[in-house]
């Protein structure tokens, strides 16, 4: 399981966020099958989107983070809830590249789309700069939430490619904040290990955000457990099925003896027979 820490200043102006998920982040390298490239990519959005889903506040709450670069990898996406619990998908499982920013691509944009319950969904959207995931996720947030924001994430192999180490933290700067602050900080994560480091090392969580918020009166103020979770069950996925419309089920039915059904972010297959079709076309739709 991953672990989520949330810590914030004395003064209550820095928060910081950080997660061990380096177990939610070896699931879904064995879920999709993933490259080392790509699994270095994915991580690192899984990492981001369960710390930035542990800021919504509400149950019923999600959020969906999309990068499409134009990159070998297609479109990173990722869908965490307000525990930080989290799914991934990816176009391309199996692309490779030099590095993270040269599979993701830079000729694109950054979608993150905010669920909480109101009548449409919160979605902003910028420009890649990038393919430095990290990278653009601060620049989200000073451009469309104007919330001073930074990220780190990171992704530790051993010498057989496997996930040693995952995770990333996030620090956000709540004004007004004084100067003072604001240089302790910045010397705070200038010096800074490489997060997979952090964590080889023996860094919990808890250090690392504490670290973040040295010389600024860091408290914890809570912590919990986060995993890989996807959601997808048959009643769904032949709920998806049915919003096809009745044209499109019926020729369904009748041109094939199964339709298989892959969910994109656990690679579970869902099989309905030719029979099951056609009770679907009985139900009203």
């Amino acid at each position: 399981m991953g672990k989520i820490v949330r810590a914030l200043s004395e003064t209550g102006g820095v928060l910081c966020a950080a997660i061990d998920a380096t177990d939610i982040v070896a699931e879904l390298a064995r879920l999709h099958e993933a490259s080392s490239a790509v699994t270095a990519a994915l991580g690192r959005m899984a990492a981001a989107a369960s710390l930035m889903g542990s800021m919504l506040k509400y149950e019923g709450d999600r959020l969906t983070v999309r990068i499409n670069g134009g990159g070998p990898c297609g479109t990173l996406t990722a869908v965490a809830d307000y525990r930080g619990n989290v799914k991934c998908s990816v176009g391309n499982s199996k692309a490779d590249a030099e590095d993270v920013e040269s599979l993701v691509g830079s000729d694109g944009q950054l979608t993150v789309i905010k669920d909480m319950g109101l009548k449409e969904p919160y979605i902003g959207q910028i420009p890649l700069s990038s393919g430095n995931i990290a990278r653009v996720l601060t620049e989200y947030y000073s451009i469309s939430e104007q919330l001073p924001t930074v990220f780190t994430l990171g992704i530790l192999f051993d010498n057989s490619a496997n996930v040693k180490a995952a995770g990333g933290y996030m620090v956000q700067v709540v004004p007004p904040v004084s100067e003072k602050s604001v240089n302790t900080l910045d010397e705070n994560l200038s010096k800074m290990d490489e997060i997979g480091k952090m964590l080889e090392e023996g860094f919990t969580p808890e250090k690392i955000a504490l670290k973040a918020l040295s010389g600024l009166g860091g408290e914890i103020l809570d912590e919990w457990e986060a995993v890989y979770h996807c959601d997808c069950s048959r009643d769904r996925t032949e709920q998806i099925l049915m919003s096809l419309g009745r044209k499109e089920l019926a020729k369904l039915a009748n041109e094939q003896e199964t339709t298989e059904v892959c969910c994109h972010f656990c690679n579970k297959k869902y099989v309905f027979t030719s029979d099951d079709m056609l009770k679907m076309l009985k139900r009203e739709i």
